[in-house]
């Protein structure tokens, strides 16, 4: 079902773009045909890859498809949306025109001319943003430093730092070298603590075990806590928890950890992805779970992947919530559609007192694309909040 649907949506991308662009460049018929064979190759190559890797094939040259039908596909989107848009506008215009008798002789040469330049136009502009939208993307996360106030925090973690990260993605695009930029720029702020929220991986522990290692360095004076996303469940979950684990991080499968300083305790929950129990039913996320043995008067931090999970962690009296999933949108004008789905897409915010910040993702999914929403790696630093 998710390859006819994922195809179906690509070819309409796909060839709508051809439709109302090749016709215009007035190449000979054998280049025209030649040129629709070369936008269907591309449209099958964002998918096609991922269904090898759900039956269990990887390899390097697949990574390579999968990079350009990636990053063709964004190219392929923003053509889409200002294609689309352009001919609804000229659609309506048309129609408010014909309602509105203006009595004057319509130059149909100087229209289609016109037309056509706005085509190209919109080319040159997707062309020209997917490059910087790339650029973007492969530059790796900046820093995002965020103080939190928390009224129950005690006095001895005033000024606590958690670096978090989520969303990391390393599987067919995002390799080694870009995990150790991640590795390198949390390094120089030593935190305290580090927060993984989840869709770390996109395949196999057999094959990106080595674009992984660098993780093993990933350490904090507190403890390094992993967290599952959606995607850890369509890579084969119970391996990756081994190789978490494996690489010195806490995974928190609805479950906590109480932390130490001086003679104060604050708990580190984590609760699994929130549609986990659709792999595992074993895996439901169950807030309740994972603080049931956390007495009332201690600071809790729950790592929840996704952000809609604020309802239920709020609900059990958890004092902040860090999640990753909606990776901010990734590209604009997707923040749109990914606010629809969540109720809060990224940075800090207050859920009826439980607070919520939203990490834009480490890396990025699919099309490697960031226009006007930064990869992240968020420094966060528990502050004591004064009750007035």
């Amino acid at each position: 079902m998710f390859f006819f649907v994922a195809l179906g949506v690509l070819w309409l991308i796909h060839g709508y773009v051809a439709w109302r662009t090749i016709p215009i460049v007035g190449l000979s018929f054998p280049y025209t045909i030649l040129v629709y064979i070369t936008v269907f190759i591309f449209s099958l190559l964002p998918v096609v890859p991922i269904v090898l890797r759900m039956n269990g094939t990887e390899s390097k040259i697949m990574d390579k498809f999968s990079f350009l039908g990636y990053t063709s596909l964004g190219f392929f989107t923003l053509s889409f949306i200002f294609l689309f848009t352009k001919d609804f506008l000229i659609q309506f215009l048309s129609i408010i025109s014909n309602l509105v008798d203006t009595e004057q002789p319509i130059d149909n040469s100087k229209r289609d001319f016109i037309k056509k330049s706005i085509t190209l136009g919109i080319i040159g502009i997707s062309g020209t943003a997917t490059g910087l939208g790339f650029y973007n993307s492969r530059k790796g996360p900046s820093v995002i430093k965020h103080d939190i106030f928390l009224e129950s925090l005690p006095e001895s973690f005033n000024n606590f730092t958690i670096a978090q990260i989520s969303d990391l993605h390393i599987g067919p695009t995002i390799k080694r070298p870009y995990v150790e930029n991640v590795l390198d720029k949390i390094s120089i702020h030593n935190p305290d603590l580090i927060a993984v929220t989840g869709d770390l991986v996109d395949g196999s522990v057999q094959y990106l075990r080595s674009d992984l290692a660098p993780l093993k360095d990933m350490i904090a004076p507190f403890g390094t806590y992993f967290v599952t996303g959606n995607h850890e469940y369509y890579s084969g979950v119970d391996l990756w928890l081994d190789e978490t684990d494996r690489l010195g991080m806490i995974n928190l499968i609805n479950s906590n950890e109480l932390i130490s300083r001086s003679d104060d305790q604050i708990a580190i929950a984590g609760i699994t992805d929130l549609t986990a129990h659709q792999i595992k039913p074993a895996h439901k996320s169950d807030p309740g779970l994972a603080l049931r043995s956390v007495p009332d008067d201690i600071t809790k931090i729950v790592l929840a992947h996704q952000p809609n999970s604020i309802h239920s962690v709020h609900e059990i009296g958890a004092d902040l919530q860090l999640s990753g999933h909606t990776h901010g949108g990734q590209f604009w004008p997707f923040t749109y559609l990914t606010k629809l789905a969540n109720p809060y897409i990224a940075g800090f915010y207050d859920h009826y007192g439980t607070q919520i910040y939203v990490n834009r993702g480490t890396g990025y999914w699919g099309p490697p694309l960031r226009i006007g929403v930064p990869a992240e790696i968020t420094l966060i630093r528990l502050k004591k909040k004064d009750v007035l």
